[in-house]
């Protein structure tokens, strides 16, 4: 098959990964991709934000399958772009999309739905601003409505920094004051073809940028899964996806498909697990980053297969996925100064020999060539992912080959998957 993947980062050279483990030999496109991702697919120089621009390299070169795997280009109305030239896209349409794209949307859908989440307060006006953290008190939680790039979330105690936090980005749009929730973290994908959806294998992420969840938010520093500690109050695994699918996915998935904007792709359910109580935290309309890196290395069913079925609308004609009883660890390098003003261009060693450790796979972020070497090109520069029999194992694979690949500035956490070793 002929596949077209937009993007430039981790998710994106996972996404490659697999399905270049296939035996069917596809052909893989990644635009615009990066260095890395380059000795698994060709790369196109291409804006994926730029709707005409996608839907014409769709057409020219052939696609069969155009897999959008950033946010940024749902929200634009690319996957619209693509349908328009009649060829099979997973991603939602610009409407759907706005789950990710607007949180007091996905607020008001899951409310629809009779969803479980916390409370929130929509603040339009400095004015809405104090009333709403009186209201719903700290630790206090504070988003930007639109897109951040992982940036617009703020959690802190400190009144002071929580209202600087919503004013600055009440110059852009309006915010979201919500309540705390406590319990663990968990992140769960489900593939939809606009009126099914199946499940994916749960992860859970890292979001602060230092170890013992301490420092500012990133876009994530690191994953694992399975997520072991779900039996506790689960059983187990399959349990645990069973009820987020029956009260959370498919409520919401119908509620979308009722309002006349069926959801076609990728619904990443942020979620607060506090014994057998989950909530929704937020949602994603695409793969997430760094679980895509740690949940796709298990699987053991054709993603291209599961991927077709969502846009063409036929998931009941595919078998369900299939996982590894494997684990899998992620620990994510990043550039000095992120994730305020990442240093960039420093070398990064040792990637062959970091892949050629057993279990040891280098997804890359940000990266890129210069003189024959690569180098750092953003914020989040690569991921380190480990694979093995239990969790420690991978976790021990990770970090040796975290070892071999330290750029100068490297920033790492070094709990990983710690907690549950």
């Amino acid at each position: 098959m002929r596949i077209l993947i937009l993007g430039s980062g981790a998710r994106e050279h996972a996404i490659a990964l697999a399905l270049a483990r296939e035996a069917a030999g596809h052909h893989v496109v990644v635009a615009p991709g990066n260095a890395l991702i380059g000795r698994v697919a060709t790369l196109l120089p291409l804006d994926p934000t730029d709707p005409a621009a996608v839907a014409a390299a769709a057409a020219e070169t052939g696609a069969e399958l155009v897999v959008v795997g950033p946010e940024a280009p749902l929200i634009a109305g690319v996957a619209d772009a693509v349908h328009e030239r009649g060829v099979p896209v997973f991603g939602p349409d610009r409407a759907a999309a706005q789950l990710e794209g607007s949180k007091a949307f996905a607020k008001r859908i899951m409310a629809a739905a009779g969803v479980p989440t916390g409370r929130a307060r929509d603040v339009l006006t400095v004015d809405d601003l104090d009333p709403a953290l009186d209201e719903l008190g700290a630790p206090h939680v504070v988003k930007a409505d639109g897109l951040a790039a992982g940036k617009g979330v703020l959690v802190t105690d400190d009144r002071a920094a929580a209202r600087a936090h919503a004013l600055t980005w009440l110059e852009r749009g309006p915010v979201l004051v919500e309540e705390h929730l406590g319990g663990r973290e968990a992140s769960l994908f489900f593939v939809s073809d606009g009126t099914r959806c199946v499940p994916l294998s749960p992860a859970q992420d890292y979001k602060r940028l230092r170890d013992g969840d301490t420092g500012p938010n990133t876009g994530g520093m690191g994953a694992f899964s399975p997520l072991p500690w779900l039996e506790e109050a689960f059983g187990d695994e399959a349990a645990f996806v069973d009820h987020v699918r029956t009260a959370i996915a498919e409520p919401v998935l119908a509620r979308l498909s009722k309002e006349g904007t069926p959801f076609v792709g990728l619904l990443y359910c942020g979620l607060i697990v506090d014994g057998r109580d989950v909530r929704v935290i937020e949602f994603n309309a695409r793969f997430g980053d760094p679980e895509t890196q740690v949940v796709l290395p298990r699987l053991e069913t054709p993603l291209s297969e599961l991927l077709l079925a969502a846009a063409r609308g036929t998931l009941d004609a595919v078998p369900a996925p299939r996982f590894s009883e494997d684990a899998a660890v992620g620990v994510v390098l990043a550039s000095a100064g992120y994730p305020d003003e990442p240093e960039l261009g420093a070398a990064i060693p040792g990637v062959d020999d970091a892949e050629a450790l057993e279990g040891v796979t280098v997804v890359s972020a940000a990266v890129r060539e210069a003189d024959g070497a690569f180098v750092t090109a953003g914020g989040r520069v690569l991921t380190v992912v480990g694979t093995a029999p239990t969790l420690a194992e991978a976790r021990d694979r990770a970090y040796a080959g975290v070892e071999r690949v330290r750029f100068d500035g490297a920033q790492v956490r070094g709990d990983i998957a710690e907690d549950v070793r």
